[in-house]
This record gives structure tokens, C-alpha cells and sequence, in this order.
């Protein structure tokens, strides 16, 4: 799979084709909203009856990027899981698949809105409200004026050739991850939400390879810089 190699803040960084970020520098994979226990939380709350491989395929996808690039650091963006109750009653093979995965890695869990208490008493791993890394702050919300910051909450997509595709949107104080969970909706980069915050910037589309793509600036100078840094 390619990936798509950009400098931002500084920093050398690659949008995955699988909505992850990897920060090579630092060996720190950064990933965002995996929702895991969402299909419990739905039927627990007395909605539809979602075949419940939500969490099995998030972390298979999840296991193929740590097999990929072997990192020190898993960082999780918040919404790790759809709500903290989910966090206490994953299946045990889910548990077992995170503490493998976790296993000899500096495992962090940023708290998000739908986990506020940020994890499960049984998981791996440590917690926090926000994590400071090479200048920049991850948390789970980007917030104006206070970049720059790496987040996710809002699952951005973009539109291409009529199909909507998961995206990592960079603006120049934000960067926003695309939902990394298998059973997640997505926001448009257009709507007003999310446009204010990358206005100028640039968003990178998860299709077989990672592809980036223009948003409001298409001949703006970090679009520019970007295109001359793709790498497989």
C-alpha cells in the first residue's frame, strides 16, 4: 500500500491508506475513533441488531499497520470506544487482541466524547487528556486558535469521482484523521465545521494508495510542497 510522505509544522509525517498517521520520527502511530464496541452499545441502547465484527476487523486493520511499521508509540485520538460502558464489555478476544498489540509499545488512550473516562479497567495502556508530542498537541477536538494540533472526532470525507472516501484533512494549525473504526459515518470537508479549521490546506484521500487531493487552495504553496513529497 502507498502511503503519502508531507512535512507539516515541522514535522515529517505519512497519511496511510488505512486512516492511520505515522510520524516516522518519533515511531509513533496516531490513530483516531475506532468506536470499538459500537455494535454492543447500539443494541444495548435497544437499536438496530449490527452483526458484531466491528471490533474484530478495527483491529485487524489495526494490527496490519503495527506489523507494517513496528512502532514504539499506538497513540489513540479518542472515541476509542463508543462509550466507556463498551470499553468495560468488549469480548474477551478483543481484549486479548489489544494487550497483543499493546504488548512492549508506549499504548496511550486520548479521552473523547464519547469516552470521557477514557478506558477500560481491563485494557492496556495509559490515559490522558492530551498528549504533547514535538511541539504539537493531540487531543481529541481541534480547537481554533489554540494549534497546532493533531485530532480527530469529526471522521472527515471527501468526495470523489461521486463516492464518498474516509480523508486526513492539514490545514496550517490543524490536522484532522479520518474515523479509523469499521462501523463509522463521516462529515463532509466542505461542511463549515471542518472547513474553517484547514481552510487552504489540503486532504488526503484513503483509497488503495493514499492520494491527496485540494480543498479550498488547490495552487497554494502547501499543496504545493505536498505533491513533491509522496513516498510508497
Amino acid at each position: 500500500m502507498t502511503g503519502f510522505r508531507f512535512v507539516w509544522q515541522g514535522l515529517t509525517l505519512e497519511a496511510r491508506c488505512s486512516g492511520a498517521l505515522w510520524m516516522p520520527d518519533d515511531r509513533c502511530l496516531v490513530v483516531a475513533d475506532l468506536h470499538l464496541g459500537k455494535s454492543e452499545r447500539i443494541a444495548r441502547r435497544g437499536g438496530a441488531l449490527l452483526p458484531p465484527y466491528d471490533a474484530a476487523e478495527t483491529l485487524r486493520r489495526l494490527d496490519e499497520e503495527i506489523a507494517a511499521l513496528a512502532p514504539a508509540r499506538v497513540i489513540s485520538l479518542g472515541d476509542g470506544f463508543d462509550d466507556d460502558a463498551a470499553a468495560e464489555a468488549l469480548d474477551t478476544d478483543v481484549t486479548a487482541g489489544l494487550a497483543r498489540l499493546a504488548a512492549g509499545r508506549d499504548w496511550a488512550w486520548v479521552a473523547g466524547n464519547h469516552d470521557p473516562a477514557m478506558r477500560g479497567t481491563r485494557l492496556p495502556g495509559r490515559a490522558a487528556a492530551e498528549i504533547r508530542l514535538a511541539g504539537v498537541t493531540l487531543r481529541h477536538v481541534a480547537v481554533p486558535g489554540d494549534g497546532p494540533d493533531i485530532s480527530g472526532h469529526y471522521h472527515p470525507v471527501v468526495r470523489l469521482a461521486g463516492a464518498r472516501r474516509r480523508a486526513l484533512l492539514v490545514g496550517q494549525d490543524h490536522l484532522i484523521l479520518p474515523a479509523f473504526g469499521s462501523y463509522t459515518g463521516g462529515l463532509d470537508a466542505g461542511e463549515p465545521a471542518l472547513a474553517g479549521l484547514v481552510h487552504g490546506g489540503f486532504a488526503v484521500a484513503c483509497l488503495h494508495r493514499a492520494l491527496p487531493v485540494p480543498l479550498a487552495a488547490p495552487t497554494g504553496p502547501m499543496m504545493r510542497r505536498a505533491r513533491q513529497n509522496v513516498t510508497s
